[in-house]
């Protein structure tokens, strides 16, 4: 359909905004060939961002040549031929990096312009693509990995994702958002799609319609973290499975006509939400569809992702094992291996998480004991370790443009040393940013620890980090609150591992860190943190 582009008039439109009235982002991909013919030089340095709408951004240094490839897994599951695929590109262009995002996408790295057509063919011919991974668009959905297979779920959301994903991919009435835009979908009953941080979520509900009880979903708007974040708002609206695919396109569609297009920091739907409020909103979208009011909420609790160890699918005689992949980092042999094992004992499967972790679904209950006694396991861990269990890092400045400090390998050696020096009857889940904008999603963690530049007392810029306390998504969600002070990065494990110890010292047997900063608040562990930053 052909939509009017009401704010074309506005004056005060960003640059953004101003180039994507000229041309759509989606239009790079007729572009990149060309590029790729003639050579990186060949791309004017204003036409970098519009790599974007590829799922392409330039890294550190831009001016190098290498792109990061962000590739959509929508719900994380990947097929056997998927996953050899992928692993295969990480290898040959990627220089054997292969990350799983919190977004339970795929990212390679260190890609020129000369390789993407015939990455982009590969994709392709398994089923998968990179359009709308970045940009002002539709971004990877994000679902239950469970989906299909889950005794916890409502039903199997599969391919319901697959259908709206399919809508959204290259579709030009819809790739000029005000900014990114993040959906997700699933019936998991303990909130394994993370609902509160996404722009629209559709969780699972029930409803008595006409004497009869039906399964579907509630919808919350609003969500999303960077340096202002929000935890999405429930409207009063009860949806039956058929009708989400029409509430994701009105929902869209709203926040494409009257989202925010002045200043890219007050762009994201999240600002329209809480302008708007959930009344107001709901009024909108009922321009739209017919909406019919809440049902009663099916959501127990919240997992944040995890599932390690062997548990029972919902089919008789199958099991899913859960695995813990450090800071979600693999290179491509530890992918064809688990692949390879996934197809030996199961249907070839692979799942991702948005804890960074993977899943390995389908496996015969006469087949588990063998499947862990694969030598991978020694490290791609069932049962990890506490810390490094619990620990998820965004890229940092290894590879991104926008990160102050290095995060992905200082998450895993702290988290290592912690495991060796310290232990705990709870897990405690930190997550570890290099930026604002919070691809690690520090603000829902336990602990999250956000990068930062810091000048010393002889006026030396150095990298450091801030330190919040106390989030999570469980009953609708609550974000971490900063403790005052910044910590040198040299010393961040040391002043961890105390704040831990603490603690350790003052908790109440099997009290989870949260329970434990609800019932203290935050402030023993500031003080704890004042004694260590007075002794630095």
């Amino acid at each position: 359909m052909a939509y009017i582009k009401s704010w074309s008039e506005n004056e005060k439109l960003n640059k953004t905004e101003k180039w994507k009235l000229e041309k759509d982002g989606l239009a790079i991909f007729r572009d990149i060939p060309y590029y790729a013919e003639h050579g990186f030089s060949s791309i004017p340095k204003e036409e970098w961002d519009k790599f974007k709408w590829a799922g392409l951004y330039l890294q550190r240094p831009k001016e190098d040549g290498y792109f990061m490839m962000r590739v959509n897994v929508p719900s994380g599951v990947l097929t056997y031929e998927q996953a050899r695929e992928l692993a295969f590109i990480a290898k040959e262009y990627g220089r054997d990096v292969y990350d799983i995002t919190t977004r339970q996408a795929i990212q390679f790295h260190w890609l020129k312009i000369e390789q993407i057509p015939d990455i982009f063919d590969r994709l392709e011919k398994v089923g998968l693509s990179s359009a709308g991974a970045c940009g002002d668009i539709t971004r990877n959905i994000v679902g239950n990995p469970l989906a299909g297979i889950d005794p916890d779920e409502l039903f199997d959301t599969r391919a319901l994702v697959k259908e709206i994903y399919d809508f959204f991919q290259h579709n030009e009435d819809f790739s000029n958002l005000p900014r990114k835009y993040k959906m997700s979908i699933s019936s998991n009953v303990h909130n394994a799609a993370n609902a509160e941080i996404n722009c629209v979520s559709f969780t699972p509900a029930t409803k008595v319609i006409d004497g009869e009880s039906k399964v579907g979903f509630h919808l919350k708007i609003g969500g999303g973290l960077s340096a202002r974040p929000f935890l999405a708002e429930e409207l009063d609206v009860f949806l039956l499975p058929q009708q989400v695919k029409d509430t994701a396109i009105a929902v869209t569609t709203i926040f494409r006509d009257f989202g925010y297009r002045e200043k890219r920091h007050l762009a994201r739907l999240k600002f329209l939400m809480a302008d708007w409020g959930p009344e107001k909103f709901r009024e909108k979208l009922s321009e739209y569809i017919e909406l019919l009011p809440a049902g009663e909420d099916a959501v127990k609790g919240w997992n944040a992702g995890y599932f390690y160890g062997v548990h029972r699918q919902k089919q008789e005689g199958l099991n899913y094992v859960g695995l813990n992949v450090p800071v979600g980092r693999l290179n491509s042999d530890e992918v064809l291996e688990l692949a390879g094992i996934s197809k030996k004992y199961g249907n070839g499967e692979l799942r991702n998480c948005n804890s960074q972790n993977l899943i390995i679904p389908n496996i015969p209950d006469e087949h588990v004991e063998a499947l862990l006694g694969e030598k991978i396991f020694d490290r791609i861990s069932t049962s990890p370790l506490s810390f490094i269990g619990y620990s998820v890092s965004c890229t940092g400045i290894e590879y991104c443009n926008l990160a102050l400090v290095e995060t992905k390998e200082r998450m895993r050696v702290i988290a290592n040393e912690l495991d060796r020096d310290l232990s705990l009857d709870v897990p405690v889940r930190i997550h570890m940013v290099g930026c604002p904008n919070s691809c690690g999603q520090r603000q829902i963690a336990d602990i999250g620890l956000q990068g930062i530049k810091m000048r010393t007392k002889d006026k030396k810029m150095i990298e450091a980090f801030e330190i919040y306390v106390g989030g999570t998504l469980q009953d609708g969600g609550k974000l971490n609150e900063k403790l005052k002070g910044k910590v040198n990065a040299e010393d961040l494990t040391n002043v961890v591992k105390e704040l831990l110890l603490h603690f350790k010292r003052t908790k109440q047997p099997g009290e989870s860190f949260f329970d434990y900063i609800s019932r203290t608040g935050s402030s023993s562990l500031q003080r704890s943190l004042d004694e260590m930053l007075q002794e630095a």
